[in-house]
């Protein structure tokens, strides 16, 4: 997947990339980041899934900014984010714009916003377990 790109930045992040611990475990660092909040979408809790999507909506949702991601950062960022988004530009509070992955089409979105508290608390450890399993296949240590 090359959905992004060094010239796609910076990304705005909104639901489990909040986490710096998930970001380290996927990255090997945490990016560089500032708060953010994006007009007219809505972090999405979804039915199926522990994780949100970036849905159009009247309210704001609020994220982060990450900059300065390596190539290799955005195609691990990329393959994480898996099918069913696609990455758009989005205008952000204060003028500012970013990128973001959104879903790409409908989906199963329960009402309300997604909770990151919730998701610390149930899927947290998990993921990160996870994160460090990606970061590992896409991004392998060079020998001793």
């Amino acid at each position: 997947m090359d959905r992004l790109s060094e010239r796609r930045q910076p990304l705005f992040v909104y639901g489990t990339l909040l986490f710096p611990q998930i970001l380290r475990a996927l990255l090997g660092r945490v990016p560089d980041s500032a708060p953010a909040a994006a007009p007219g979408w809505r972090a999405a809790p979804l039915a199926a899934h522990p994780y949100p999507a970036l849905v159009p909506a009247s309210g704001t949702a609020s994220g982060r900014l990450l900059s300065e991601l390596t190539e290799a950062e955005c195609r691990v960022i990329d393959t994480y984010e898996g099918d069913g988004y696609d990455v758009r530009r989005l205008s952000l509070v204060g003028g500012e714009e970013g990128w973001g992955f959104v879903a790409d089409g409908p989906v199963d979105a329960a009402p309300g916003d997604w909770d990151p508290d919730a998701f610390a608390a149930e899927h947290l450890d998990a993921y990160v377990e996870a994160c460090t399993a990606l970061r590992a296949r896409l991004l392998p240590s060079p020998p001793a």
